[in-house]
């Protein structure tokens, strides 16, 4: 096997990975930004994955090739719905930020398959018969070496959620909105005496995470997992949690630290086809991107600085 081969394979497999845990990500990183901690990005990628394999099952004959796309928009809408649950109680009600999402893990596996039993009286979906193969992107794949080796056998989603992580970069740190959004997440009280509406802006921040981790779930069921069961979503939550703090709540960093934790996922995988590498035992390389989830919390956490008034709730004065 060829060292651009070998490049090749290891590249492609990093993005189709990596692609959920940037979308999810830049949702968390929208949410803590506005001050609300969001344990829930697990149960929400649970809740996009159900939606879009749904629709993926029922409309594939309709929308063909277009239909994992479309469903990527139906896990976003149900991503939405479930946030709102996390956001009503955080923002509303003042409930305990790490509880709340800790509810939303709870309850989305259960609700999942007891939906989907009440739909196909069984407790997983079968395959989905549409979903995200890999791509050639026309003219960039015709650039000597780094050509094949990026743009060849690629995912396009990948791609777009790296694109879409600098349009987030600059919509936080660079337009009224995102400062806003920052204000109310460092000092919602001077927020508040300025004029701005704190409730809104708190609930904007989570609603994005709600979309985001939604098209993240509905991407990974319709390119990796292939269908869905209570398993579908085991972890990837909590990987994009702590690519958000390894990034700084910043989106280009959470989208490199998502871009590391795929690599690690996609070598469970490939790794067996690596020379250097196809001798390690298979369990390792499976357990690797959930220890490395565990070293990075436990390493970075403490290093990193959060937004002042993230987690702290917030009571209007009177």
């Amino acid at each position: 096997m060829s060292f651009e081969i070998v490049l090749q394979l290891i590249i492609s497999s990093t993005l189709v990975y990596s692609a959920p845990l940037i979308f999810t990500a830049l949702g968390g990183t929208f949410s803590e930004r506005s001050g609300i901690v969001n344990v829930g990005l697990e149960g929400i990628m649970v809740m996009g994955a159900f939606a879009g394999v749904i629709f993926n099952l029922t409309f594939a004959d309709a929308f063909g090739a277009a239909t994992p796309w479309l469903g990527l928009i139906a896990g976003a809408v149900m991503g939405l719905l479930f946030s709102l649950i996390h956001a009503i109680s955080t923002v509303n009600l003042r409930a305990d930020h790490i509880v709340s999402g800790t509810v939303l893990n709870l309850l989305a596996p259960a609700l999942g398959v007891y939906l989907i039993k009440l739909i196909y009286g069984q407790g997983q979906t079968s395959m989905i018969s549409q979903n995200f193969g890999y791509a050639d992107i026309p003219v960039l794949d015709k650039i000597p070496f780094v050509g094949p080796i990026l743009f060849e056998k690629t995912s396009y989603p990948a791609w777009w959620a790296i694109i879409i992580a600098f349009v987030a970069w600059w919509v936080i740190f660079k337009t009224r909105f995102g400062l806003r959004l920052r204000s109310v997440g460092e000092n919602p009280q001077a927020a508040d005496t300025l004029g701005l509406n704190v409730y809104r802006l708190r609930y904007a921040g989570v609603l994005i995470s709600g979309v985001f981790g939604g098209i993240g779930g509905a991407l990974f069921a319709q390119s990796i997992a292939g269908n869905f069961s209570a398993t579908t979503i085991v972890g990837q939550g909590f990987m994009a949690m702590a690519a958000m703090i390894f990034g700084r709540w910043n989106p280009i960093g959470a989208m490199l630290a998502a871009l590391f934790f795929g690599f690690s996922q996609s070598m469970a995988i490939v790794g067996a086809q690596l020379p250097v590498i196809q001798q390690v035992p298979s369990v390792y390389l499976q357990i690797a991107p959930y220890v490395l989830t565990i070293v990075v919390l436990v390493v970075f956490f403490a290093k990193s600085k959060a937004p002042a008034a993230d987690g702290i709730n917030y009571i209007k004065s009177v």
